[in-house]
């Protein structure tokens, strides 16, 4: 398992995580990045002693230079830096664990380069799936998916063809609000926004989890990455986070990949597929479970969820502009310039007053041109 792996993003949670799988697994880090996470970054390069570490903001790229001056280590910055970490020649896998659309351009690098890219960053196919796929099929690059449905979902299609698959079945744990209604949301805190049932996951993506936003982008994901129209994917949520997602076969068989709730395991199949390997993951007992939960999604409720769907059908750069809305009203969210019911107002009005391409054909100009023009509208809605 001696695999040569650039992992952007290594200072985040699924970031960490993915390290603790290439240390178990002898996996070879040859280079690292982060954002702004100097210390951190130091740390993890004194400790997997890296060829290269990049951070995105480039305004801290001097401090970073000094702390590893006594490092034989390439420190870049920027993003030119993150693009150049993901098509590195003697990389073998290329982990995309970065938040945000900034993981966007470093992914399209990797792709170009023919990297197995191990994804983990959502919003690369949410914003630009066409795009994505386009890049993966010309260089011939696999993208193999981190999270956990996904990887769930792509479990489920192996030694299958995929011409026989009638459906994607899409798991969601309904998140620390289930159940509430949109006048009890408004009253929700930061605190409790941030308090997930499950999964120990960053700020971003567990705010995303609360309002359902993050299983619209995951609805958006699924399409690009096997092939299904909207019409295809049903939304079910699934309190325990047992059944991380099921595909449905023509013939009314359905298989469901299981588990106990652990990034591990995706995070490890990524770096190991088509091997399977030991993990160090508590084993799931059905008999301490007892019973396993199944319901539809409230979409009145949570419409965040209902607004990223429409997006799916719409396509083009609907997708976009709903994921830079939501991206921009969390980042104000968790800065406590707004409460949390402003999150999906900002989004539905994204969807409804943004001029999008309602069609397939678009640029990574219109793409970022889009996403700027999402975030203004937020920003000039809040008066912030």
């Amino acid at each position: 398992m001696k695999k040569k792996v650039t992992l952007l993003g290594s200072t985040g949670s699924i970031g960490l995580q993915t390290l603790e799988s290439c240390k178990r697994l002898g996996c070879e880090v040859v280079a690292i990045s982060a954002n702004q996470s100097v210390e951190l970054l130091e740390k993890q390069a004194r400790a997997f002693q890296p060829e290269y570490v990049a951070l995105a903001d480039a305004s801290f790229y001097k401090d970073l230079k000094t702390r590893l001056a006594d490092m034989p280590v390439k420190v870049l910055a920027g993003m030119e830096g993150l693009c150049q970490l993901a098509a590195l020649d003697q990389v073998d896998v290329v982990c995309n664990a970065v938040m945000g659309m900034v993981g966007l351009l470093p992914t399209m690098s990797a792709l170009k380069a023919g990297k197995t890219l191990a994804l983990a960053n959502k919003e690369t196919l949410v914003v630009a799936g066409h795009l994505v796929m386009e890049t993966a099929a010309q260089s011939k690059a696999a993208i193999l998916p981190v999270d956990s449905e996904h990887s769930a979902i792509f479990q489920c299609l192996q030694g299958n063809d995929r011409k026989n698959l009638r459906k994607i079945i899409l798991t969601a744990s309904g998140g620390p609000f289930r159940g509430k209604t949109k006048e009890q949301l408004r009253q929700v805190s930061l605190e409790e926004a941030l308090h997930h049932p499950n999964w120990n996951m960053g700020a971003k993506i567990t705010v995303d989890s609360a309002t359902l936003m993050n299983k619209g982008m995951e609805f958006i994901e699924a399409m690009w990455l096997f092939g299904v129209s909207w019409e295809q994917i049903e939304i079910v949520v699934h309190p325990q986070s047992v059944v991380h997602s099921a595909v449905e076969y023509e013939d009314g068989s359905v298989i469901a990949q299981m588990g106990t709730p652990d990034m591990a395991i995706p995070i490890q199949y990524a770096l190991t597929y088509p091997q399977r390997m030991e993990t160090n993951v508590k084993l799931l007992s059905l008999s301490d479970y007892g019973q396993l939960t199944f319901e539809k999604p409230d979409l009145e409720t949570f419409s965040c969820l209902s607004c990223a769907i429409e997006a799916a059908k719409k396509r083009g750069l609907y997708p976009c502009a709903v994921n830079a809305a939501n991206e921009q009203a969390v980042a104000l969210f968790l800065q406590g310039k707004i409460p949390f019911y402003k999150i999906p107002e900002c989004v539905q009005l994204v969807l409804a007053e943004a001029d999008c391409k309602a069609n397939e054909r678009y640029t990574l100009e219109d793409v970022f041109q889009m996403e700027q023009t999402a975030r203004n509208m937020v920003l000039e809605y809040c008066r912030v």
